[in-house]
């Protein structure tokens, strides 16, 4: 990691920049420009490696793309985003070839955009409101992310902003997945004090144990965190808040408290045979593969037993992820079971279309109703039933409908069930007094975050349930917003002690 850099000052390096776009381009001519396809790894390469699968946009794609936004008055492709960057600003940057410009703008709203640029769903979200895509092609807005973000690192180091003076207020951060590490940033900025605490070894939640390298690099995701930690925020993992203390104790210590634990309890079917050797939840599969090196076993102490055919069953990013990591992992054959059709299906497209390449074998209408094993309760098959689609159901999406006497049977050794995560219940059952629904979802005001007991925030995956990366960091800035706010509102704690 490179020195950082203060403030706006401009290095020589920042001259690096592609060079500035003609100019004088119509909307019309701009809309015309095609939208630039990123280099990716070879897919039968990729799927026996876990490098990064997209390799980046060249600056030269970088700046065509960066021509297609025309710049419109409404702006929809702000309201879509929900850390609200000022998308226009940053793209206008790149075509000018103000690289650092851009990524400052970046920097204003989301403290995580090399990551966000990787992993968030643009085509559900900014790039699906984009002027241009009304007629054309979305302008690449995640691309462009991206790229600033890459660029920035490379050229620039660690970059940081203006930071307001100390306010002598000190908050507390339960969880260092995307919403609690936004909140930190969000609050450093302010001039807070601000300590994270981690359950697992590493900070990084969903982001280190749940998407997998090929997707997320980790010295991304470590640089993403070094920037933090130069703000001024601390993290102190393998602390388990609700056993090592409470939220009642934090209480005593910080002005304010965010919870953001995410949904780390996993979901199952309940059918037949789910106790067999074989079959895994998504959560344990990953996180011993991705989080403990199970990959590299013997040398990583970590084992998992992946064997030649393998079932994931659901259609999200994790799902994709779990197929797309059995197959590194050596798996002859990786059949999705997913019991809608690929329509419904709530993965990114991109994903979709990555497992598709790689091999992965799609059983769309189709779901398991019981696992069978051998004598030495070991998974041996999975037997399963066709479906078709009903009534949509409370999530818009058609229900799936058994089809009756469509039972049939597939060999596999290894199922990995990845149908969905609960809220951590951990932190709720150690609070008195902090509300949760039926589903254990902590209850927070949509507004500001607030929840049940004072001075007690929470976002992300805790509030909503499985969620996306950028959807958690938008209810944290939320939540980081009113807690600067009330902290600024009240005398701190530690005066309130002498």
């Amino acid at each position: 990691m490179g020195d950082a850099v203060k403030g706006n000052e401009k290095t020589k390096k920042e001259k690096a920049a592609p060079g500035k776009g003609k100019g004088g381009l119509t909307n019309k001519e701009r809309m015309k420009i095609a939208r630039q396809k990123m280099p990716e790894q070879d897919p039968n390469v990729r799927k026996t490696n876990f490098d990064e699968v997209a390799l980046g946009l060249p600056d030269d794609l970088a700046l065509l793309d960066a021509q297609r936004c025309i710049q419109c008055k409404k702006q929809p492709c702000v309201e879509g985003c929900p850390v609200r960057i000022d998308i226009p600003a940053f793209i206008k940057a790149i075509e000018e070839g103000d690289l650092a410009k851009s990524a400052r703008i970046l920097k204003d709203a989301n403290s995580l955009p090399a990551i966000c640029g990787r992993v968030c769903p643009q085509e559900q979200q900014c790039e699906l409101v984009c002027t241009t895509g009304k007629k054309f092609d979305p302008v690449a807005i995640g691309h462009l992310e991206r790229f600033v973000s890459d660029w920035e690192r490379a050229n620039l180091g660690l970059v940081l902003p203006d930071v307001d003076p100390p306010t002598g207020r000190k908050a507390a951060i339960i969880g260092s997945g995307p919403a609690g590490l936004t909140a930190a940033g969000d609050l450093a900025k302010k001039g807070h004090e601000v300590v994270i605490y981690e359950a697992l070894h590493k900070p990084g939640g969903v982001m280190r144990y749940g998407i997998p390298s090929f997707r997320l690099p980790r010295d991304i995701l470590d640089a993403e965190i070094d920037y933090l930690r130069a703000l001024g925020v601390k993290i102190f993992c393998n602390v388990v808040v609700g056993k090592a203390f409470t939220v009642d104790d934090m209480l005593k210590d910080y002005d304010a408290v965010f919870i953001g634990t995410g949904a780390g309890l996993p979901w199952f079917m309940r059918i037949p045979g789910e106790n067999l050797k074989g079959v895994y939840s998504a959560n344990e599969y990953l996180t011993r593969i991705i989080l403990m090196g199970a990959h590299g076993f013997p040398e990583n102490d970590t084992p998992v037993v992946v064997g030649k055919n393998v079932a994931v069953i659901g259609g999200g990013n994790t799902a994709m992820d779990a197929c797309r990591v059995s197959l590194r992992m050596g798996a002859e054959h990786v059949y999705c079971l997913y019991r809608r059709s690929r329509k419904e299906m709530p993965a990114r497209v991109e994903e979709v279309d990555h497992a598709e390449e790689e091999g992965v074998d799609f059983n769309f209408l189709t779901a398991p109703v019981e696992f069978i094993g051998d004598d030495e309760g070991w998974l041996k098959r999975a037997k399963c039933v066709r479906m078709e689609l009903g009534e949509p159901d409370s999530s818009g999406r058609r229900r799936p409908v058994v089809i009756e006497g469509s039972e049939f049977e597939i060999d596999v050794d290894t199922c990995v069930e990845a149908i969905g995560f609960g809220a951590n219940p951990l932190v709720p059952q150690t609070t008195p007094g902090l509300e949760t629904d039926k589903w254990g979802i902590v209850v927070a005001d949509k507004e500001t975050g607030k929840t049940t007991r004072d001075r007690v925030y929470a976002g992300g995956d805790i509030i909503t349930g499985g969620s996306t990366v950028i959807s958690a960091m938008g209810q944290a800035r939320v939540a980081a917003a009113a807690m600067h706010e009330m902290l600024m509102s009240a005398e701190p704690v530690s005066k309130k002690k002498t």
